[in-house]
């Protein structure tokens, strides 16, 4: 469901049914998280809240002549590809909106510092997602947030988990948006729409919600610190990274139009996000592993698979047997993933004190 606009010309879109894949909405424990003991990290934590008022992309997200042009010239595939583009990530910074107005309203009263850090991150999703559904007016349709905000079902995630996840979601979309734009930069045939024009000061936002996370859990010792949050933190690198994979992989069309081979792409993202948690979990995954890839890989083979048997013309009952095959088949590679050997950091906020 999508809104009805005053052009004439914008049309109403379904949203996007969800999958395993699809990116989600999410709700926590605010009363846990509003009790939060920061003081061990509040300078780190003031220092980036500081950032955020300086609102650094105040006046970046503001199109300009070139978005006027018609973009008629694009055939329907290629328009397709661009508006379910622009439709994930409009979904996903909306949910980060979402998720962060909430924390911060629920936090006012008895952790301010932390309340006006999620006021100010809500803003810079609000702001992206704002950039994005008008960009899918340029071609003629245009996301409801309203409907979907009512509409989308709402994942429990507590606390700790949120600061894991948000903190690699916030770095692997930093790694993203810089690589596509420096390949831009370089081949600048392959910028056929304006808004990667944007991506280089958009992924600094990404890049200081990241800091803000990681600050947080630094605070927060035994989520870095202990046996348990090894086993976390390994799971939620692997769950970042399998998640774009495979999603990316159903859309290497996307990619190949702006110039990108997917798998190269989505691997050197991989490394830099890999990169980026070992400066603060205490392991990170192996990702030169010899199987890594190939089990990868695997997964992905697998989701196709469950895929295809979907959209066949099976009944349900058969489409559950021949998924079961599948379903083993994909657990099955994540889980060899998770006991690949981790590459340990050891730096000295995970030490025990």
């Amino acid at each position: 469901m999508v809104s009805t606009s005053n052009k004439p010309n914008i049309q109403a879109k379904d949203v996007s049914k969800e999958t395993l894949l699809t990116p989600r909405f999410y709700t926590t424990d605010f009363k846990e998280m509003s009790e939060l003991d920061i003081s061990s990290n509040i300078e780190e934590i003031e220092a980036i809240v500081e950032e955020f008022r300086i609102d650094y992309n105040r006046d970046h997200f503001i199109r300009d002549k070139e978005f006027t042009q018609s973009w008629n010239s694009f055939d329907e595939a290629t328009k397709n590809i661009f508006i379910e583009f622009l439709e994930r990530s409009c979904t996903a910074e909306f949910s980060g909106f979402l998720l962060y107005k909430e924390i911060s309203r629920n936090l006012k009263k008895q952790n301010p510092l932390l309340a006006e850090g999620f006021s100010f991150m809500s803003r810079d999703e609000a702001r992206h997602a704002g950039f994005l559904n008008k960009a899918m007016s340029d071609f003629n349709v245009s996301l409801d947030l309203g409907f979907l905000t009512k509409t989308r079902k709402y994942t429990f995630f507590a606390p700790k988990f949120i600061f894991y996840a948000t903190y690699l979601s916030e770095k692997i979309g930093y790694w993203r948006y810089i690589t596509i734009y420096r390949h831009l930069e370089k081949n600048p045939d392959f910028r056929v729409y304006p808004i990667f024009r944007f991506f280089e000061s958009w992924c600094q936002d990404e890049n200081r919600h990241g800091d803000f996370f990681a600050a947080i859990l630094k605070s927060q010792k035994p989520l870095l610190n202990t046996y348990e949050s090894r086993l976390w933190c390994k799971f939620f690198l692997l769950s970042v990274f399998a998640t774009m994979y495979l999603n990316d992989l159903q859309r290497a069309d996307f990619y190949s139009t702006i110039g990108l081979d997917t798998k190269q792409f989505d691997i050197h993202v991989i490394r830099k996000t890999n990169q980026s948690a070992g400066t603060l979990f205490p392991v990170i995954l192996d990702v030169d592993h010899p199987k890594f890839i190939s089990l990868l890989d695997s997964c992905s083979e697998a989701n196709q698979e469950l895929i295809d048997i979907e959209k066949s013309d099976e009944s349900g009952i058969t489409k559950v047997f021949q998924k079961l095959p599948q379903y083993f088949k994909m657990a099955s590679g994540l889980l060899s993933l998770y006991f690949l050997p981790a590459v340990e950091t050891k730096y000295i906020w995970t030490e025990k004190v």
